[in-house]
């Protein structure tokens, strides 16, 4: 049973928020490993499925577009009829989607499944980090947001080193019914640890706002993935991300039309006026896009380059966990004793020293070495990721909390598709140009040349068929050429990480709006004598906002 001051302040006290966190964070889980285990699934999908290339592009590309485009509406409708409620339907949803994606017989079917999938993730991801603001004070924040992300990043390395296993041994659809008994854990420790919340008042359905903000995360995604596939130059890839950018503009306009006239909006403009807010929620997708890249990159460079298989592949990954923790863990410790504005520029730093030294990796370089600085980067991601996730969430109330993280989701749903499209066609441009040079020199047929620049693992494939030993290594210097580049595009965008957080964040953090209202409802005062009193100045701070921490 919750207390008096938990029923008034929607927030628990004691061991029993812990394990709570512990139920939202084990729903996470599945999502994250389902998102992992497709990237080595797809060769044998196309075999199963009989799926052509596109519609393999599509399985992926679909779930991230349900991914980013479901989270705002997810958001609204948690807050309106209640976050366990959405959480408990998303991973009910999301467990049919993992079986029916086992026992699809047709592209078409599986592509229905994903969709049905990303929907269901989005619900999961944006309800647990919702729970975040509402189980836990402004205090005890950062720590909450350090495990639930270091458990999270378990499941980075679980779903190859997992998938890779069942692959070589077991029937196909294992790989996703894997998600089903996880799936069904999440919902009995969702239903006996997690407490119902919503807004105390319902918020009003902004059709409009819901519309335009799905198109423009849509379209916008969409526009990104193209890129990485064809490159940025490619017409479509162009178009769809100035029209992303179009709709997504005139969505924001709408809101702050709406804010002005005092109507609900489905975001709440002024919520951006705060720079802890705004600059934690952008430095966050800013931190995952390095971290995503690497994810991409690295068990390419371990499968193609280096010759292991896919599950020695995923245990090489975890050096990339165990990083992740040693940054994610003390993070809260460190934002209390030098502040966000400190702590994320360490960790950006530590991002691009690591990124530097990976820069200088060869297919010769021993596993300790490649371990090291893999780790290095993900101890930095970590830091800095999870310091700025608890700078956005301290500005966000209970009441709202279901939109806020949206907003924060939104902005790591389309950051994960751009770290890979950024670095992904570094990769491939530097490996295309690497191997143009080799054939200038060394002239081969036309269609060997054309099929061994199609990608590492294809001219891996033509060495092979050709049994030319030269052309293998040339294949295999060309790909590490273009990780080495690539990792250090990933340094320049964590430089660019830290002159952001330096100036964006403030140097303290500061009370929100929300603390105030939770302190004068567990003190008995009304809201509506609350609210007004938390007026705020043009930079979003609380204009009696006490004593800076």
């Amino acid at each position: 049973m919750m207390n008096m001051t938990e029923a008034a302040t929607g927030r628990m006290t004691g061991q029993r928020r812990w394990w709570a966190l512990g139920a939202v964070s084990l729903s996470v889980l599945a999502v994250g490993i389902d998102g992992t285990v497709l990237s080595i699934a797809l060769p044998t999908l196309a075999g199963a499925l009989h799926a052509t290339e596109t519609e393999l592009e599509w399985f992926s590309s679909g779930y991230l577009l349900m991914l980013a485009a479901a989270v705002l509406p997810l958001g609204l409708l948690g807050d309106r009829f209640g976050r366990k409620a959405v959480l408990l339907v998303s991973l009910v949803t999301f467990g049919a989607g993992s079986a029916l994606c086992a026992f699809a017989t047709t592209p078409v079917v599986f592509l229905i499944a994903r969709l049905l999938m990303g929907v269901a993730g989005a619900g999961i991801a944006v309800m647990a980090l919702s729970a975040l603001t509402v189980f836990f004070d402004e205090a005890s924040r950062p720590k909450a947001v350090g495990v639930f992300a270091a458990a999270n990043f378990l499941s980075l390395p679980l779903g190859p080193i997992l998938g890779g296993w069942m692959l070589a041994n077991f029937w196909w659809g294992w790989v996703f019914l894997l998600n089903v008994p996880v799936v069904a854990i999440g919902l009995l420790a969702v239903a006996l640890l997690v407490p119902e919340s919503k807004a105390a008042e319902r918020p009003a359905f902004d059709a409009v706002g819901v519309l335009a903000s799905v198109a423009g995360l849509v379209v916008f995604t969409w526009g990104i993935i193209e890129a990485g596939q064809h490159g940025w130059s490619d017409p479509w890839a162009l178009t769809a991300l100035a029209a992303g950018v179009a709709i997504l503009a005139g969505f924001v306009l709408w809101e702050v039309a709406l804010t002005r006239r005092g109507r609900s909006p489905l975001v709440d403009t002024r919520l951006f006026r705060s720079r802890t807010f705004t600059g934690g929620a952008a430095l966050a997708g800013v931190a995952g896009m390095g971290m995503v890249g690497l994810l991409f990159v690295m068990p390419q460079f371990f499968q193609a380059v280096q010759g292991v298989d896919v599950f020695t592949s995923g245990l090489r990954l975890l050096p990339f966990v165990g990083g992740m923790l040693i940054g994610a863990l003390p993070a809260s410790r460190i934002v209390a004793a030098i502040g966000f504005r400190a702590t994320v520029t360490i960790g950006f730093v530590v991002i691009a020293a690591g990124s530097v030294i990976g820069s200088w990796t060869t297919g010769a370089t021993s596993e300790l070495i490649v371990a090291g600085w893999m780790a290095t980067v993900c101890a930095g991601a970590g830091l800095a990721l999870t310091s700025a996730m608890s700078a956005a969430l301290s500005q966000l109330t209970a009441e709202h909390s279901g939109v806020g993280s949206g907003v924060v989701q939104a902005l790591q749903k389309t950051s994960a598709p751009l770290g890979t499209a950024i670095l992904g066609s570094v990769v491939a441009a530097v490996y295309t140009a690497q191997l143009t040079s080799v054939f200038a020199s060394s002239p081969v047929p036309p269609a060997v040349a054309s099929a061994a620049k199609s990608s590492v693992y294809a001219g891996i494939a033509v060495a092979d068929t050709l049994h030319s030993a030269a052309l293998g290594d040339a294949v295999r210097t060309a790909f590490t050429r273009g990780m080495s580049v690539s990792l250090l595009v990933s340094a320049g965008i964590a430089v660019a990480g830290a002159i952001m957080a330096v100036v964006v964040l403030p140097r303290r953090a500061r009370a929100s709006h929300g603390a105030h209202v939770a302190e004068a409802a567990a003190d008995g005062a009304a809201a509506d004598a609350a609210v007004p009193a938390a007026a705020t100045t043009p930079d979003g701070r609380s204009v009696h906002a006490g004593r800076h921490s």
